[in-house]
């Protein structure tokens, strides 16, 4: 019998990167568990967090990093873009130079990552007043580097489960394409036990019956 979390056609690897403070950990903690922190706390390396999508007659497990956005930390982050097959680039539509850092965060993923690797661009916190960059830009920044794109509030949870499930969406496209290697060990991308590979990855997270859950590492992966 297959133990909660193992349970899946393909396991994804996520990374969220962006500057700090602009609400990665909430959209993650949002999408893995329905909550949100109003508390400002500083991720130190990273966090982890896990749910299982159901995409078409397939059921997907999206292991997703989310990483310190400081640059004293980037040496540890890096490694997370390794072996990823979706990328979140998150910027605050309230602070106008982490949408302004967002073409720096594309380079980095762009050297770090796979070459597969599908980027989304997400322009958080859109339940605030204060905009400081539209709607319009966002969307353009998105279609100049050929990035799907979203505004969200982790707070509210508006289009918060989207981002995850258009892209996986997407990325189940691209596996019943023939794009990625799926024996590569580079791609992120597994074969779970629904695809006959018991033993292959498997990752045992928590009794949790929603088979979600979050933890911190401050080391490599």
């Amino acid at each position: 019998m297959a133990t909660p979390g193992t349970n899946y056609d393909f396991l994804l690897k996520y990374i969220i990167i962006g500057d700090a403070a602009v609400g990665k950990s909430n959209l993650l903690l949002r999408f893995t568990q329905g909550d949100f922190k109003t508390e400002y706390q500083l991720t130190i390396g990273v966090e982890f967090g896990a749910k299982n999508l159901n995409i078409g007659n397939k059921n997907f497990r999206l292991q997703i990093w989310d990483t310190a956005g400081q640059e004293n930390y980037r040496s540890i982050t890096r490694a997370y873009y390794k072996n990823s097959v979706c990328a979140i680039l998150v910027y605050d539509i309230s602070n106008r130079e982490s949408f302004e850092h967002i073409s720096n965060w594309i380079e980095d993923c762009l050297a770090q990552s796979p070459k597969t690797v599908f980027m989304v661009l997400v322009g958080n916190k859109s339940d605030l007043d204060n905009r400081q960059v539209t709607f319009e830009e966002g969307k353009e920044m998105a279609e100049k580097s050929n990035l799907m794109f979203f505004e969200t509030s982790a707070k509210t949870g508006d289009n918060v489960d989207k981002i995850f499930e258009e892209s996986a969406k997407e990325i189940n496209k691209k596996i019943g394409e023939g794009y990625y290697d799926l024996d590569s060990d580079v791609c992120g991308i597994k074969r779970g036990l629904n695809n006959g590979l018991p033993g292959q990855q498997q990752v045992v997270l928590n009794n949790n019956p929603n088979n979600n859950s979050i933890f911190r590492n401050k080391c490599c992966p």
